[in-house]
């Protein structure tokens, strides 16, 4: 029987913009607020810091899917290098981590929907974005490429206008409630550290969720026509994005607003485009955020679905998760992923509040294994393959220095979520996620040597 195989249908435009779409998060539309009212204009070094380290991570990835064309995921290289048990903790755990993510974009959508339609009931225009989104992956990943195509394109047309925008104001000096746009407005209130070092260190809960995803362009490996060239490419381009989208856009809007007027609650990109004069400016950034959600939503099911694929297909999951439609998409995982997402509509409508703050804090937890365990496998890849690293053209570089670096800054991401109130219970809470997989896997390998050796026996007596 021919093995079902992923379809490569991604062409070089579609990995480019997933690339890019992975990078810009809601978090830069609607965070951008509170990271910069509590480091001020020092979040600039908090998103540069934070840009090299994903960087290098990426780099890592990206020599590990290269050295062998037939990965998919962190599962396949995490087997060869860590184990099995690594393997089915951290296909799992991905899975979990995308989850999260599509169920409190979900949620997002139904408030952003709000904004327009105030009457409508949160959980509704989540549920009807849950179907069309189900419905356009269980056609092809080409379509799938296609929606995040134009879903990223919204964002980036958004933030290169507002830095087109505010360029023009900053160079004729216009003037805000808050005085004249000038790029002085960085140092002038404070210096570049006004809150000290404690305001600097605690902005980087927020920096780090803000790059969440980042890594989803090495996903998409196994569905790319041409790995090769356009891997290497998608990853080498990160540092530019991460200059423009995000230390462009920030030094733009705190150069036209000083970092201590602008509104915490608000969406930074809102202010800009008030001041400039455009009226349905809070209607634009809601109709940005809106596709940034669906996209993230999207992304989820899109990368859920195909990491449940991956775990049937090493037994890991069960073997129907492992089939494939006529089109070589994997229907019952997308199936399985969308019920689990689905959960969140029933609990916005039973208890629209409360929950999703501790849903996305433990998935940040959880991204922060996966980086961790991605250049844990690079480092045992170099130490155990020296012949593969010699041929491979993509290497990461200032290996293995760069691989302790990004360690070292993962570790000190888990002390500042122990620092802030509202993030510490997930260093508590999420244990349990890890402890539940090593125990079903413990019990799952138990139950097969047991089966193991009744067939070995039954051998013996014939």
């Amino acid at each position: 029987m021919q093995e079902e195989k992923l379809m490569r249908g991604l062409k070089n435009r579609h990995v480019q913009l997933i690339a890019i779409g992975g990078a810009i998060g809601t978090g830069l539309f609607l965070g951008a607020g509170k990271s910069i009212h509590l480091a001020g204009p020092s979040i600039l070094f908090a998103y540069m810091i934070t840009g090299a380290i994903c960087f290098l991570i990426m780099r890592a990835l990206g020599e590990l899917l290269l050295t062998n064309l037939n990965y998919h995921s962190f599962v396949d290289f995490v087997r060869d290098y860590l184990g099995d048990m690594a393997a089915f903790i951290t296909g799992w755990t991905y899975w979990f981590c995308w989850i999260s993510i599509a169920m409190a974009d979900l949620t997002a959508v139904g408030l952003y929907f709000q904004f327009w339609f105030p009457s409508v009931p949160q959980w509704m225009p989540g549920l009807i974005a849950l179907v069309i989104l189900l419905i356009m992956n269980l056609t092809t990943v080409k379509l799938f490429g296609e929606m995040e195509f134009w879903f990223a394109l919204i964002k980036v047309i958004a933030i290169i206008g507002l830095i087109v925008v505010g360029i023009f104001m900053i160079f004729k000096g216009f003037s805000t409630s808050s005085g004249p746009s000038s790029f002085t407005n960085l140092w002038k209130h404070g210096g570049m550290f006004p809150n000290g070092i404690n305001g600097f260190v605690l902005s980087f809960q927020m920096v780090v969720f803000a790059f969440v995803g980042i890594e989803l362009v090495g996903l998409t490996a196994g569905e790319t026509e041409d790995p090769e060239r356009v891997i290497p490419k998608a990853i080498n381009n990160i540092p530019i994005r991460v200059f423009i989208f995000y230390l462009g856009a920030l030094l733009v809007i705190m150069s036209i607003y000083p970092w201590n007027a602008i509104n915490p609650e608000k969406s930074p990109f809102v202010q800009v485009f008030s001041a400039v004069g455009i009226t349905a400016a809070a209607g634009i950034v809601n109709f940005v955020v809106l596709t940034s959600a669906a996209s993230a939503c999207n992304s989820g099911i899109f990368s859920t679905s195909r990491m449940v694929f991956g775990l049937a297909k090493d037994k890991n999951a069960p073997a129907r998760f492992g089939k494939l439609t006529s089109h070589k998409v994997p229907s019952n995982a997308l199936f399985f992923s969308t019920a689990v997402i689905l959960v969140s509509v029933i609990l916005n409508y039973i208890m629209p509040e409360g929950v999703f703050t501790l849903i996305t804090s433990i998935s940040t937890v959880c991204f922060i294994y996966i980086w961790g365990i991605t250049v844990i496998s690079h480092l045992k890849y170099r130490k155990e393959r020296p012949d593969l690293a010699k041929a491979n053209k993509f290497k990461m570089p200032l290996y293995p220095f760069s691989n302790y670096l990004i360690l070292a800054f993962l570790a000190f991401v888990l002390v500042v979520l122990a620092l802030a109130e509202d993030t510490r219970v997930s260093l508590f809470v999420t244990p349990v996620w890890f402890i539940m997989l090593i125990a079903i896997y413990k019990t799952r390998n138990t139950k097969d040597k047991q089966e193991d050796q009744v067939i070995q026996e039954e051998i013996a007596e014939n």
